[in-house]
């Protein structure tokens, strides 16, 4: 469609006929993210609220569509990148999210880390270098004043601020320490996530029950500044949790787990704030992962 053919289509966008609003807005569906420029610059050019309503909706709808394509593409086993998930999640709310910019912080984090190792350390003494970086250098914090706002769930948002739930400070962890070769997965804990540092050495090897063993060694906890515990303090946490003590409750979760609890953040914040449009909307991209 050439930018004739779209400036007729802008023209229409004040039409009080909602049927022709729709056929509009269809075809401005179809062009994609390309047309977004140009109903951005209308957009600034235009006083009526109404046209700058229309074109804001339409934006969003166009957005909306790219991020359900690309995090089903995600979805797939060989794609699930946990960063490039956090990121797609993250551009719900920042859709000009800087990508390359939070890629070069988290590889600057991954850096100062990698420094610090060598090849004679325990898991223990490992974890203490991550804690190290990430708390005392970079100052990343659990966020306690401000804690079911959306931007909690927006891993640039937590970059900047240096503040942020157990969950994004738990990606964070778990993006960089895996990169490392250090066996660092998430667990999904009701409630409040958590990490596990796994004996990969004997993964998989028959317990002396002739079962198959969990071979974590110890659970980290990044909202405490990466505390270590041990299976007993999980105990007692789903004791009063009045929960049944489940084996996902001490096991690696997947990546697509991790991000699926993050939408389900994201869509309790916006629950509590009152935008039930948007936390709508985002359970719709939740149940398309299922």
């Amino acid at each position: 469609m050439d930018k004739k053919e779209i400036n007729a289509l802008i023209s229409l966008l004040d039409d009080p006929d909602e049927g022709i609003f729709k056929h509009v807005s269809s075809k401005f569906l179809s062009l994609g993210q390309e047309v977004i420029p140009v109903l951005e610059d209308a957009w600034e050019h235009s006083f009526d609220t109404l046209i700058q309503n229309r074109i804001e909706n339409i934006i969003h709808q166009i957005q909306f569509d790219i991020i359900k394509a690309d995090l089903k593409k995600w979805s797939h086993p060989d794609r699930q990148n946990l960063l490039e998930g956090a990121l797609l999640i993250a551009r719900y709310q920042y859709p000009d999210i800087d990508a390359p910019r939070i890629k070069k912080q988290i590889n600057q984090i991954k850096h100062d880390v990698w420094l610090e190792l060598n090849e004679n350390l325990t898991g223990l003494e490992k974890v203490k270098i991550i804690n190290h970086i990430l708390f005392d250098v970079h100052n990343f914090s659990g966020n306690t004043t401000n804690y079911h706002a959306p931007q909690n769930s927006c891993i640039n948002n937590v970059l900047e601020s240096k503040k942020g739930i157990p969950l994004l400070l738990s990606i964070i962890y778990t993006i960089i320490a895996p990169s490392l070769d250090i066996p660092i997965y998430g667990v999904n804990l009701p409630e409040h996530f958590i990490l596990c540092y796994m004996d990969v050495e004997h993964m998989g090897v028959p317990t002396q029950e002739g079962s198959e063993g969990s071979n974590v060694l110890f659970y980290i906890n990044p909202f405490s500044k990466g505390a270590v515990f041990g299976a007993k303090e999980i105990d007692a946490f789903l004791k009063q949790l009045n929960l049944s003590p489940l084996a996902i409750f001490y096991e690696p979760c997947s990546n697509l787990e991790i991000i699926k609890r993050l939408m389900r953040n994201l869509i309790s914040s916006y629950e509590k704030l009152g935008y039930p449009d948007k936390s709508d909307e985002l359970r719709g991209l939740l149940d398309s992962l299922s």
